[in-house]
């Protein structure tokens, strides 16, 4: 192992307690597949595709407890749902049956080339997409992917305390997403900061951190860094790619994030909003 692995592994295992996970963070897994899993015979619409490979950091416990939220929400609305971490579902006949992919804390480089631009052109002819936390990290280095989709790019997250509570105000309460939730809430999570906000024309913020109310910064042996973003914090928002919708929430690293109502709210309906089910469309 060479001294920066090592030193990787030792920071690993003093400050999260699993070196070979947070390995992954400094040296991500390039591994793609090639053999596509065998979905459902019968994948009624809407059909939601959960993919949750993990190519860097790995939320465990997150991805368990939020498939399993994801799996009775689409239960209790009688969607379809198919879980899987084989990135080799992304081919044109298995993608053509589904409505919505949620990238639920999918981390890394995890498809190949000809998989990248199956998913693309099925996003942008009317495809839909979610992704939660680690959608959205810096282990994704697809410009389409992270320009055009996702549309910020992560800096970091605290640590020194690394999960805090945190108020969340939200601006606009009429999305399916974020109807349900109240103007403001607090929420215990890991929070992410993003190099710059991605509000813009083409961009919808349907929520935003306070910062006066956690401590934004990284305090860690000989690292200080500042995370703060200042008055425009998203962390929720959402952006039309050609025809397909695509919605992103920066929430849940941890299972008891999707313990929440106001969590289990926000991904029934982002989801329900990407499957073209309701709410403002993409032409």
């Amino acid at each position: 192992m060479s001294s920066r692995a090592a030193l990787c592994c030792l920071l690993a295992v003093l400050f999260f307690g699993s070196a070979c996970n947070v390995y992954r963070v400094f040296v991500p897994s390039t591994h793609t597949d090639s053999v596509a899993p065998e979905l459902p015979a019968q994948l009624d619409p809407p059909a939601v595709l959960v993919y949750s490979k993990t190519n860097g950091f790995r939320h465990d416990e997150a991805i368990e407890v939020g498939g399993q939220l994801l799996k009775e929400i689409a239960a209790r609305r009688g969607w379809s749902i198919f879980h899987t971490e084989n990135g080799a579902v992304f081919n044109e006949s298995a993608l053509s049956r589904f409505d919505v992919v949620v990238w639920h804390n999918a981390s890394g480089d995890s498809l190949d080339a000809a998989q990248k631009e199956v998913f693309r052109s099925w996003l942008v002819a009317g495809g839909g997409y979610v992704g939660t936390h680690a959608a959205g990290d810096s282990s994704h280095t697809w410009p389409f992917y992270v320009d055009d989709i996702i549309g910020a790019k992560f800096i970091g997250h605290p640590v020194g305390p690394q999960f805090q509570d945190a108020t969340v105000i939200v601006e606009d309460r009429s999305h399916p997403a974020s109807r349900h939730l109240p103007e403001r809430f607090v929420q215990n999570d890991e929070w992410y900061s993003f190099e710059a906000s991605p509000r813009g024309p083409d961009v919808h913020v349907l929520a935003v951190l306070d910062e006066a109310t956690y401590q934004p910064e990284v305090k860690m042996l000989f690292v200080d860094q500042d995370l703060r973003m200042g008055d425009d914090h998203p962390v929720i928002w959402w952006r039309c790619v050609g025809r397909g919708r695509a919605i992103y929430s920066a929430l849940g690293h941890g299972p008891w994030v999707y313990e929440t109502p106001e969590v289990q709210g926000l991904l029934e309906g982002a989801i329900s909003w990407a499957a073209g089910l309701e709410g403002e469309g993409c032409s």
